[in-house]
């Protein structure tokens, strides 16, 4: 009789714990080329909106070609496969710039499921400068200044102490978030009626999905 109890117990404690868990929203890794700039920036969003750190990873410590994000993407979803954790979404965060890689990595990430692309043209100040202004001026290289650092510079009027690896991006342009949404479509738009890219960026769509990921049902 007390064996038999003892069998029961055992195996609906055995049941519980093989019973599938409810997820709060989707599992979701970003990528960053950058190693500080954007991480920072998405680790502030992610805090700022309470998201669950347990379902989003940030990872920048990838090499600085759009190939090597997402060479390093496919690898830690990999990794999270096998152990039987795989992510919903993985999100490639590249800039053009001026990388041979970039064309080339963007096919790939678009012929990939669960693969989402969230690029900037020429980089991802130009992001942070639709915060303050919008504008769809083309860049270019001037001299010896990079295409890179003609976009910071138009940034530094609006954000004179602007540095890369700032840990208070997110916070300085918080406010003004919604305006760099609505900008950021209009010159997308703007771009596909042009037949162009320059410039051009879809971080508004990572940082739409994340703000409202936890409004997402629960998923087993």
């Amino acid at each position: 009789m007390g064996t038999d109890n003892l069998f029961h117990k055992r195996k609906a404690k055995t049941n519980k714990r093989n019973k599938p868990y409810r997820k709060e929203y989707d599992t979701v890794l970003i990528v960053c080329e950058d190693k500080v700039s954007a991480p920072n920036y998405f680790k502030k969003l992610i805090e700022h909106y309470e998201i669950n750190t347990a379902y989003v990873k940030v990872d920048g410590s990838c090499g600085s070609s759009p190939k090597c994000v997402f060479d390093y993407a496919v690898q830690l979803y990999k990794e999270e496969k096998i152990k039987g954790n795989p992510y919903d979404r993985v999100y490639c965060v590249i800039d053009k710039d001026t990388h041979s890689t970039y064309g080339e990595t963007i096919a790939k990430i678009e012929n990939k499921q669960q693969f989402y692309l969230a690029n900037s043209v020429p980089c991802f100040e130009y992001w942070l400068l639709l915060h303050f202004n919008y504008s769809t001026k083309p860049y270019a290289k001037r001299g010896k200044s990079s295409i890179a650092n003609e976009v910071l510079k138009d940034l530094k009027h609006y954000m004179p102490d602007y540095e890369k690896g700032a840990k208070n991006i997110f916070e300085t342009t918080m406010e003004k978030l919604d305006f760099a949404i609505s900008n950021a479509k209009r010159s997308s738009q703007q771009a596909r009626e042009n037949n162009t890219d320059n410039p051009s960026t879809c971080i508004h769509e990572l940082v739409v999905y994340l703000r409202d990921i936890q409004k997402q049902p629960k998923r087993r």
